[in-house]
């Protein structure tokens, strides 16, 4: 075979040097978190488990919790004492459980069976009335009041307080009603109250006058003070307990699931030692990072808008501000969530130390966030601990946004804080990560 002694061919003359294809500084930057995004996606929708954890669970609880955790108390068990056992009685007693919050369980011949009921646990209020009530209600004889006794089950003080209500409500309206009669026997006719309201039930200030007022001249009689009240509850007139519920345990439910399932995540790689491959690409810290948390902050808003839908659709939860204003502080808290889950991947070597180090963190933040009691009713000493707390913001601003409506200018105060909360604990976790790494 002859070599080619002779020079270049033509073809080889209009062979172009290899150029690589240009990119972008911003696409070059961008490539490698997104290649770590994209691997920790394929690898979480493999998962059953975990995508049942990130998407099935959150819509189950919320169910589950929205029902289950309702403050609203009605149908308390009610025992009955009729020892007067007249008919004025027996329509006392039959109107007074005929109201939802009441409920009544069985009739007690002597107060010390009814206690016995409250011991037992089969009734929570007993109503005693004693012998001779309707006598002392129709006379109205001044240092001789009808008495009724109320005994009470003080283990739940939420619901003993609103039973005592209704029941001290039920009687003092029984009360304005026989005076109202005692007035129309006075006067010879039927009517309201002086200083009440026939159409509204309004009763005023003149409505305690004193009943000789009625036979004096109507020429010579006071002009009446009229004092009215006319509660009117914003935003929940209907006050259920799910308004308040239920943009708190979507705040606890983000916490959850961002904050177990990105620590496990990276305790997993680190425990299989896929975490040391990983660092040994050209990839850097932060863009490993930013790759790993972009998944789960997309599933974290996912839940929240599922939150929102099923909130609505079920609980009849309202939305009346922002959906932009609530997303966009919904993105900042999981900035702070997924930091926390990051911090404690980094002081977990195993997937159990992070489950168990997430819930430990988890439950204080909690209880602290205001969700169940309000921050108010805390101790003094224990208030400013809340003001760490990124759950109580990110309550505050829920409630708000959906519950009030608030705009952005109402919320820049808990949203700063929330702001700041999540700029510390992820800076703090990405150094603790750096160091680990």
């Amino acid at each position: 075979m002859s070599k080619n002694t002779h020079g270049p061919t033509e073809h080889e003359d209009q062979m172009a040097p290899y150029e690589p294809p240009h990119t972008s500084w911003f696409g070059s930057v961008l490539a490698a978190p997104l290649a770590v995004a994209t691997k920790e996606l394929r690898q979480t929708l493999r998962d059953r488990r975990v995508m049942m954890l990130l998407l099935v669970a959150p819509a189950m609880q919320l169910l589950v919790l929205g029902n289950a955790a309702n403050l609203e108390v009605d149908r308390v068990p009610t025992v009955l004492v009729d020892l007067d056992d007249t008919t004025e009685s027996r329509r006392a007693l039959a109107e007074l459980v005929a109201d939802d919050t009441l409920r009544g369980v069985g009739h007690a011949r002597s107060p010390e069976e009814a206690s016995q009921y409250l011991v037992d646990g089969r009734a929570a209020v007993a109503v005693i009335v004693p012998d001779g009530w309707s006598r002392d209600l129709s006379r109205g004889v001044p240092g001789h009041p009808a008495r009724v006794q109320v005994l009470v089950d003080g283990t739940d003080p939420n619901r003993s307080n609103i039973a005592g209500s209704a029941a001290l409500r039920y009687f003092s309206m029984l009360a304005v009603r026989s005076v109202r009669a005692r007035l129309s026997r006075l006067t010879g006719r039927a009517g309201a109250l002086p200083g009440q309201s026939a159409d509204l039930g309004v009763v005023t200030a003149s409505a305690f006058a004193p009943t000789a007022q009625a036979d004096v001249p109507q020429a010579s009689a006071p002009r009446p003070v009229q004092l009215s009240l006319a509660p009117r509850v914003l935003y929940n007139p209907r006050l259920r307990t799910a308004y308040n519920l239920i943009p708190g345990i979507a705040t606890m439910l983000l916490l959850l699931i961002t904050t177990i399932v990105t620590s496990m995540g990276l305790a997993r790689e680190r425990e299989s030692g896929t975490l040391e491959q990983v660092l040994v690409t050209p990839v850097r810290p932060w863009q490993l990072i930013l790759g790993k948390m972009l998944p789960f902050a997309a599933i974290g808003l996912f839940d929240l808008l599922l939150a929102l839908v099923v909130g609505g659709y079920v609980f009849d939860v309202p939305v009346r501000g922002s959906l932009l204003l609530l997303f966009g502080a919904a993105f900042v808290y999981l900035f702070t969530t997924l930091g926390l889950g990051l911090f404690i991947s980094t002081i977990s070597q195993t997937q159990q130390q992070a489950f168990l180090a997430g819930f430990i963190v988890m439950m204080p933040g909690m209880l602290l966030s205001g969700i169940m009691t309000p921050v108010s009713s805390m101790p003094d000493w224990l208030q400013p601990l809340t003001y760490v707390n990124p759950l109580r913001w990110f309550s505050e601003i829920s409630r708000a946004v959906m519950i009030r409506g608030a705009g952005l200018e109402d919320i820049l105060e808990p949203l700063g804080a929330l702001a700041l909360c999540g700029f510390v604990i992820f800076t703090t976790a990405t150094l603790r990560f750096r160091k680990t790494v």
